[in-house]
């Protein structure tokens, strides 16, 4: 792995959407796998301002996100449908028929999930996975379990991830508590994975990913087996590295 250090989130937003810029200038149709959480915000402005001032083009690019809360339509405004639009499609060029989000929506899990995967797979997987880390070392919302997981699954949020996306909701209680999710297996295929954190709370979770032992206990600790991760992370959250 990789490991760049940046002085703080405004820097570490940079150094990651130089990177992603850099694949969509070098490959201007390439799919881009996304992520949502308060991390990659910083990044997402800074690739809309360099598309504002016309140095990174988007019209081509093709973009499927990791994950989706089960239970919610596109429209809501706690969906990562939703969030998407607000925090990057809508300041870009993207074509929005380009843009894929598994469908929480769908009450049928099986039927949602075996669909995203089938999409995902004559994309022909993301050339860039752009990833967000959980405090308790998830990756999209594959959780610690005593297995890593395959394809994209519902899964039911443990209390500590619930609790930490509960900021973003009016009541702990409006949280949902399922999600669908790519699951690690899938993460893998893509060609190369991006991972950003910041803020001395993910310090352990990134200790753990890049130094712990291969374990689903830390579902990101898997990244260490790819070819090509490159971790983009501030002071605070590679404290535990040093």
């Amino acid at each position: 792995m990789k490991i760049i250090k940046a002085k703080d989130y405004e820097d570490m937003s940079r150094k990651a959407a130089n990177i992603i810029s850099a694949q969509v200038i070098l490959k201007p149709d390439c799919v881009l796998g996304l992520a949502t959480g308060s991390t990659p915000i910083g990044a997402y402005k800074q690739l809309a301002a360099w598309y504002e001032k016309g140095d990174v083009d988007f019209a081509e690019v093709s973009t499927y996100n990791l994950d989706e809360y089960r239970g919610l339509s596109h429209d809501d405004p706690q969906s990562y449908h939703y969030f998407m639009r607000e925090n990057f499609f809508d300041h870009v060029n993207i074509d929005l028929n380009n843009t894929h989000v598994p469908d929480g929506s769908n009450p049928d899990a099986a039927a949602a999930c075996s669909e995203y995967d089938e999409i995902v797979a004559a994309a022909g997987y993301p050339d860039l996975q752009l990833l967000g880390i959980g405090n308790n070392g998830h990756i999209g919302f594959n959780e610690p379990d005593d297995h890593f997981s395959k394809g994209t699954h519902c899964v039911d949020l443990t209390e500590s991830t619930i609790q930490a996306n509960s900021r973003l909701f009016d009541s702990i209680d409006d949280v949902p508590r399922q999600a669908y999710t790519m699951g690690t297996q899938t993460i893998m295929y893509a060609r190369m994975i991006l991972v950003v954190a910041n803020g001395e709370a993910k310090a352990q979770a990134v200790h753990d990913m890049c130094y712990g032992p291969v374990t689903p206990e830390c579902p990101a600790s898997i990244l260490q087996l790819h070819t090509n991760c490159v971790v983009v992370a501030d002071e605070a959250a590679l404290s535990l590295c040093e």
